[in-house]
């Protein structure tokens, strides 16, 4: 995530690769952020503190405390941070840091590599609403940002977070269908992947409900409501919102452990 973000904002020029400066405690994981991404990298996340001001926190749930812990003497009234790490809270955060610490709490997602990424955001206690425009900014740049009230989040990271994972998955099972009814391989993925992004665009771009656009497709007696039939017997739509709810409850686990 911390390459599809850093990608972004090269990509959108926000910054050039020479003033970004990232940590990673694994050789191979410097040496490919700094293949892909161009930019200088570090063993050690106080260097890192030392030499920027708005620092992204990219990690695990797991790793947070050691991160935080390492940087926390370093830590002034000129940084802000911002986490993506799942599941942890703005408390958990403020509190491994000094007093009067500036954070936000972002959930992305993987597609900011391509400028199509879905974030939500929440402010700390600390945190000016010129930090919030300056994520939001950010953010934006590699896709939509949107903020949202912090106990949201966890959805957010159910939705959207995981979300991407679910569409692949679509756009798999899509191909799929489509070579069993006779298409070649390529053909069946690219016009599987392309449907998704049509619908999608379709979706944001009209501002139409997606039950809307649903009926739109589905002719009385045609091929689309058949399809539709199926995928009700599937019961597609219910599994969907299982598989959001599911990984919703797994990051509220994750903030708590």
């Amino acid at each position: 995530m911390a390459t599809a973000l850093a990608q972004g904002f090269v990509r959108a020029e926000l910054v050039s690769p020479h003033e970004i400066t990232a940590a990673d405690p694994f050789d191979a994981a410097r040496k490919r952020f700094t293949t892909e991404v161009g930019t200088k990298t570090t063993a050690s996340n106080l260097e890192v503190a030392q030499a920027a001001e708005i620092l992204f926190l990219a990690t695990k749930p797991d790793q947070v405390a050691t991160a935080l812990a390492e940087i926390s003497g370093a830590f002034t009234k000129k940084h802000l941070l911002i986490s993506i790490a799942a599941g942890i809270t703005l408390a958990k955060l403020e509190a491994a840091l000094p007093a009067g610490a500036r954070v936000i709490r972002v959930m992305p997602n993987t597609p900011a590599l391509v400028g199509a990424g879905a974030s939500g955001f929440a402010l700390g206690r600390n945190a000016t609403a010129a930090d919030g425009e300056l994520a939001q900014k950010l953010l934006s740049a590699v896709g939509i940002a949107l903020p949202v009230k912090e106990s949201l989040l966890d959805a957010v990271t159910g939705l959207s977070g995981s979300g991407p994972a679910y569409v692949y998955q679509f756009i798999e099972a899509l191909s799929d269908g489509g070579v069993a009814a006779g298409l070649p391989r390529d053909i069946a993925t690219k016009l599987a992947a392309q449907t998704v992004l049509g619908g999608a665009k379709m979706v944001l771009e009209t501002g139409v409900h997606p039950g809307a656009l649903k009926d739109q497709v589905t002719s009385p007696g045609g091929t689309t409501i058949e399809g539709l039939h199926e995928l009700e017997k599937g019961k597609l739509r219910a599994t969907v919102i299982s598989a959001v709810r599911a990984a919703t409850e797994k990051s509220r686990k994750l903030g708590q452990g």
